[in-house]
């Protein structure tokens, strides 16, 4: 599974287009599809982004949540009623539709930042703006990640 990690701000040309970082493209050249699948944040004006891989995950994921309940219905409308398969040309670039666009804001410039996993498009002055607002919260709030049990072999040597 590919990892997405560190920020970079790209420009968007007038057709929509903009460069998906080298490394992200690069995490992502072992997927079955040459692009990435794009949907709206339904908690931020952000894009989510990955590869199909984790589109596919998702849809795993769907499989514990009950067939035709309320939760299924939400989950699988937010999910994948309005993602988008976006294919890198030949320059490495996406063309980033215009609802896509409405919704994170975007006009001349785009942040992907790496979210593990997953990375997202902001406009890059909303992008810093949160990530300002998400350290004083984790700072606040003593956030803290436990460390994997000795010989695990998670991160160890």
């Amino acid at each position: 599974m590919a990892l997405f990690i560190d920020t970079f701000v790209n420009r968007i040309d007038r057709k929509g287009r903009v460069s998906v970082p080298a490394t992200y493209r690069q995490a992502l050249v072992q997927q079955s599809f040459a692009g990435i699948v794009v949907l709206p944040s339904f908690k931020f004006p952000a894009l989510h982004c990955a590869g199909i891989d984790w589109m596919q995950g998702l849809v795993e994921r769907m499989s514990s949540v009950d067939l035709f309940s309320e939760a299924h219905d939400d989950l699988s409308v937010t999910l994948f009623g309005d993602a988008k398969q976006l294919p890198f040309d030949g320059e490495g670039r996406i063309v980033l539709p215009e609802p896509l666009c409405r919704h994170a804001h975007l006009s001349e410039n785009a942040a992907f930042v790496g979210r593990g996993m997953h990375f997202e498009i902001w406009e890059p002055s909303a992008l810093e703006k949160h990530k300002a607002v998400a350290r004083e919260r984790a700072l606040s709030q003593g956030r803290t990640l436990k460390q994997p049990p000795i010989g695990s072999g998670q991160g160890g040597k």
